[in-house]
């Protein structure tokens, strides 16, 4: 990394941080959240039990002999942390393990009855079909025939935003201008002129997805839009091979995320019937890595996937947890060059995320100094503030 100090690793163990609190209270409710989801045996209730205790006060345990995936935690670090604390190990790892350990509590990987059943797809049904979101999808037929740049910004803003946004149609340019006149604006980063500079009509975007449902659909629609404008030749989408932190899209949510936008009427159907075709022909190809739930910074990815982000002319990294992974998990200096702590990363990069931890590089001085003035250090985690960042 170009003369850039290396910050701490973020770790659980510090009371009253942001870290801590998910592993001592939201994995726990997590837990509840899944045992009331779903009719499980008691069999899998005594397994949930064991895991709320032993991710709360016990020490870290590698997985069970037979689980299909143990050599590959084990060089993932299992056997590095067992019998540490869950508090004691980097975050990142951790909380990830922990997902990795609820899986196998709930039987994902059987044999049995439960194997393969996400334990998550109720809450991300929900969101999906939530009344909300044929609001947000009705927003498209408005945006038909706007200017050019217009459907641009506002397809970008939808996919940083997500759900927070209505797609980011509500972003106008005057609302986008006064937040930038703010004391603490809501983008606190804006490298969009240069994201837009990298997608001239040739090549290939690798678009790495976070979470799905109604965050998973505006990811959909920039992607059909890329297309749509000529921007890009081809898409990657870059989702989870299993059940994930929650939220994360699987193939399985694409797939739901595609029926609802075809059974939408208006705009929304035909963004949908673009992207079925796109995969049917080969513009939309859609991959579920291993590594896409390692417990890692992107910088220790395999030779294959460096290759793949390699090729591409430019790699969108969403989410909070990715953008985790891109700079690694550290309590980097806010001002530390993005350039710098994503200098390992294999080609052109940008990140689109929604602040939802700690972790942050590449604010300006005068950014940094009016977040932290008007919030503390809220502005970190709250999900109020967002940022486009790209390393060329």
């Amino acid at each position: 990394m170009p003369d850039t100090p290396i910050a701490p690793v973020i770790l659980g163990d510090e009371p009253g941080s942001f870290p801590r609190s998910v592993l001592a209270e939201r994995h726990p409710a997590i837990i509840q959240q899944v045992r009331d989801a779903f009719p499980y045996d008691p069999e899998r209730h005594r397994a949930l039990d064991a895991l709320l205790k032993n991710c709360t006060e016990g020490t870290i345990e590698p997985l069970p002999t037979d689980a299909p995936d143990r050599a590959q935690w084990a060089a993932w670090g299992t056997d590095t942390y067992a019998g540490h604390s869950w508090y004691d190990v980097p975050w990142l790892w951790s909380e990830s393990y922990f997902y990795r350990q609820l899986l196998d509590a709930v039987g994902y990987f059987g044999p049995g009855a439960w194997q393969g059943i996400d334990p998550f797809r109720p809450f991300k049904r929900a969101e999906l079909d939530a009344p909300e979101t044929d609001e947000e999808l009705a927003a498209l037929d408005d945006l038909e025939g706007r200017p050019a740049e217009e459907r641009d910004r506002a397809l970008l803003h939808g996919s940083l935003w997500g759900n927070r946004a209505d797609l980011g149609f509500r972003l106008s340019a005057a609302g986008a201008e006064s937040a930038t006149r703010a004391p603490a604006p809501a983008l606190v980063a804006d490298d969009s002129e240069r994201l837009w500079s990298l997608l001239s009509g040739t090549g290939t975007v690798c678009l790495v997805a976070d979470n799905a449902g109604r965050e998973l659909v505006p990811d959909l629609l920039l992607i059909a839009h890329l297309l749509a404008e000529g921007r890009i030749e081809r898409a990657v989408l870059h989702i989870k091979p299993h059940p994930y932190y929650v939220s994360d899209a699987t193939t399985a949510d694409v797939v739901d995320a595609l029926h609802r936008l075809t059974a939408a009427p208006g705009a929304a159907s035909t963004y949908g019937r673009r992207l079925w075709s796109a995969i049917a022909d080969g513009r939309l190809a859609v991959r579920a890595h291993a590594f896409s739930c390692a417990p890692l910074p992107y910088a220790d990815m395999p030779a294959d996937l460096r290759a793949e982000f390699a090729a591409a002319t430019l790699t969108i990294v969403k989410g909070d947890l990715n953008y985790r992974r891109l700079v690694g998990d550290r309590l980097w200096a806010p001002t530390t060059p993005f350039a710098d702590v994503t200098a390992d990363f294999p080609g052109p990069v940008a990140a689109l995320r929604t602040l939802k931890s700690d972790v942050i590089a590449g604010l300006d001085a005068r950014t940094e100094a009016a977040l932290v003035a008007a919030e503390e250090q809220r502005w970190r985690t709250g999900g109020t503030h967002a940022l486009i960042q790209v390393r060329v």
